[in-house]
């Protein structure tokens, strides 16, 4: 039977360094591999996607800490790759990357066995150490992961799913190279995630972005524990360098706007609460701080 290398990756947008790495590791081999590096315009990311999960035979799918937090919220595109994967019958290798486990009680609620993901866990995983990334490619790349054949029918990729492929790998080809300290501040990220005690996480997310300064994610999470911790000023200036950085960044928007209701600016976070919605009508977050803070602002005004 042949041999296909044609491979999906999905992940979070938090560990883009880890998916281009291993992009980068197996385009080296001869694989054809797709993942979204830049984000797909919102009027084809479907047909994309979709399309390009059913042409493939791989799917890799990364796995953190952080990965499966908003599986459970309306259109979680991470959930909707996994399930389609998993009904089109793709060759499914979960990467387990830095402190995940799913034995753990922070995975294990998201993989309750009434849920369609809990199949991940009877996959071959693979773990992803930093330390040894190259061995772990070189397994990947071995008869156990990708050197395998693909017993389901492998969907011709439609026009679109084509170009968007063509795009996105273009765009890949041309990052530079993965270092150690990128994949290494991811992986401060995510113990910053796993961690309880809010200075800690604080401790772990400086890290992160001392080794990257430009991690928007890690910006954004250190804000959120720097609200917890009352620091509200601080938090919102970690927003604002989240959204400077990354200026699409959904939950950025909506914690800023809780962060400036919290003090009493309430145009600002309904401005903050609209953008979000403008760029993600689903968010939850969004909507119920704009809902909030809109009642705030009129009862404001009656007792002017």
């Amino acid at each position: 039977m042949k041999i296909e290398k044609t491979v999906f990756i999905s992940y979070r947008r938090t560990n883009a360094g880890w998916a281009l790495a291993i992009f980068q590791a197996l385009d080296a081999y001869g694989y054809d591999v797709f993942f979204d590096y830049l984000s797909i315009g919102s009027g084809d990311f479907e047909q994309a996607i979709l399309g390009n999960i059913a042409s493939r035979a791989h799917f890799i799918v990364i796995l953190t800490p952080s990965a499966l937090e908003r599986v459970n919220q309306p259109g979680d595109w991470l959930r909707r790759e996994i399930e389609y994967a998993i009904d089109q019958r793709r060759n499914i290798i979960p990467l387990m990357l830095e402190g995940f486990d799913f034995n753990s009680h922070g995975i294990k609620k998201y993989l309750t066995e009434s849920d369609k993901l809990a199949v991940l866990q009877r996959y071959q995983a693979l773990s992803v150490p930093t330390d040894y990334f190259l061995e772990a490619m070189e397994r990947l790349r071995g008869d156990r992961f990708l050197n395998k054949p693909l017993d389901s029918v492998i969907h011709p990729a439609t026009p679109e799913a084509d170009q968007a492929a063509t795009v996105s790998q273009h765009e890949a080809n041309a990052a530079p190279p993965v270092t150690e300290q990128d994949l290494s501040a991811e992986e401060w990220f995510e113990r910053g995630f796993n961690a309880d005690d809010l200075d800690t996480k604080i401790r772990y997310y400086n890290e992160a972005l001392r080794l990257n300064a430009q991690y928007a994610y890690a910006y954004h999470n250190r804000g959120i524990a720097r609200k917890q911790q009352g620091d509200v000023d601080g938090a919102i200036a970690d927003y604002d360098e989240a959204l400077r950085l990354n200026p699409r960044y959904v939950y950025a928007y909506a914690n800023r706007g809780n962060a400036r209701a919290d003090k009493g600016d309430l145009d600002g976070a309904i401005a903050d609460y609209d953008e979000a919605l403008r760029l993600n009508p689903e968010s939850l977050l969004a909507s119920v701080g704009r809902k909030i803070a809109l009642q705030l602002k009129a009862e404001r005004d009656r007792n002017r």
